[in-house]
């Protein structure tokens, strides 16, 4: 929540994980979705889209070692074809029917059993539906999944992106209060910088104050830190920090992803040390302006193109080199970057629940760049901020 002045106030921490009933919620939505598509069932395999419909949440995912599958069937409870290590975490999940083996097992990791899960289907010639579309992954050897399809002749594959994708796009009402939750640290986190900031620092002690700022803050982790510095604006948003020090005369950027139990903010700051060019201030009005019209556009009914020419007709203004970062804005919520994007080739239709970035960019003087965004949810009519939104003015640290 803020106060009147805008300043963010750190509320009642929101409940950890999901009640069973949101699961049967998301799972009843997807066999809909399925039975449209006469598919007989969604094989997943991705972090995120199990956590979607399981609820198993874990760093582990880091060791690339292990496949782990999730089957969520037409009708009933999703079915976990899981190594051994994982069963006591998903046992704690709403799912019932986890089938196990000892991995890491390269000849056969959980094949065998996943063979079993599916030859019924595969005997009716069924269609089993697996994401295969932009921003999805198989998380799992090839050779594997070569493997499985040779063993089961009959079995046709369906691309379920749409439906995977279109449920996660579309935020419950528990997944928008810990969304708004890390927001809300986010925001105080870069409320406190502006004061840990200052000339001479080194830019990757920026980074480092910064995740540490967020955890003492209330956030679970800072994973995604990036940025720059240097005199007048920057070219690069996305190298690591280096050692060289805060000048006056610099504009620094930091663009953080922070998370809280599962779910990400996605916002950045830009500050100018010392003193800021005339060009400088500039690209920040028109950014800041052309951030009001993506926020004013995001409307249900509208689509991401939509979002995308509001805030191009903005920064047209100034633009000097036609800068194209392929996208102006994207989905958010357990991924950094989720679908939509905010780009002119993309009409997916904006709806109530959407929890969206909005990120304009733009190019000036000397090949340097400057970015803005903020973290909004769309309502019935409008879109409402989660994050704290940016100072009017190019913000100086003296």
């Amino acid at each position: 929540m803020r106060n009147g002045k805008g300043t963010v106030i750190l509320d009642k921490t929101p409940k950890r994980g999901f009640s069973t009933a949101e699961f049967r919620q998301r799972t009843a939505k997807a066999q809909v979705q399925m039975a449209k598509a006469g598919c007989a069932g969604l094989l997943l395999t991705s972090e995120h889209d199990v956590r979607y419909f399981t609820g198993f949440h874990t760093s582990f995912w880091q060791s690339p070692t292990r496949p782990w599958f999730v089957f969520v069937p037409s009708n009933g409870k999703p079915i976990a074809v899981i190594p051994e290590i994982g069963a006591e975490l998903m046992r704690r999940s709403w799912i019932d029917d986890i089938r196990t083996w000892s991995a890491p097992s390269p000849k056969d990791d959980g094949i065998t059993i996943l063979k079993e899960l599916l030859l019924p289907l595969s005997r009716k010639c069924a269609r089993i539906g697996v994401p295969k579309g932009h921003e999805t992954s198989l998380r799992m050897p090839l050779g594997d999944w070569e493997c499985l399809l040779a063993a089961l002749p009959g079995l046709k594959i369906y691309d379920a992106t749409d439906i995977v994708q279109g449920l996660r796009m579309i935020k419950s009402a528990a997944e928008i209060e810990k969304l708004g939750h890390i927001c809300r640290i986010g925001s105080k986190v870069f409320s406190e910088m502006q004061h840990i900031i200052h000339e001479g620092m080194p830019l990757e002690e920026v980074f480092r104050q910064f995740r540490l700022t967020a955890i003492g803050l209330g956030a679970d982790d800072a994973p995604y830190v990036v940025g720059a510095a240097d005199h007048q604006g920057y070219s690069d948003v996305i190298s690591p920090p280096s050692r060289r020090p805060l000048q006056v005369g610099d504009v620094l950027m930091v663009d953080s992803g922070s998370t809280w139990d599962g779910y990400f903010c996605d916002f950045d700051r830009n500050w100018a040390i010392g003193h800021a060019s005339d060009k400088a201030r500039r690209a920040y009005d028109v950014l800041w302006r052309a951030t009001e019209a993506g926020i004013a556009a995001a409307k249900p009914g509208n689509t991401c193109r939509d979002l995308f020419l509001a805030m191009s007709s903005i920064i047209a203004e100034m633009d000097d080199c036609g800068a194209d970062i392929g996208r102006l804005g994207h989905g958010l919520g357990m991924q950094l970057t989720e679908q939509p994007s905010h780009a002119a080739f993309n009409e997916t239709e904006l709806k109530e629940n959407m929890v969206l970035t909005i990120e304009p960019s733009l190019s000036y003087g000397d090949g340097l760049m400057m970015v803005h965004e903020e973290n909004i949810v769309l309502g019935s009519t409008n879109a409402e901020l989660l994050t704290a939104r940016a100072d009017l003015e190019l913000p100086v640290v003296v």
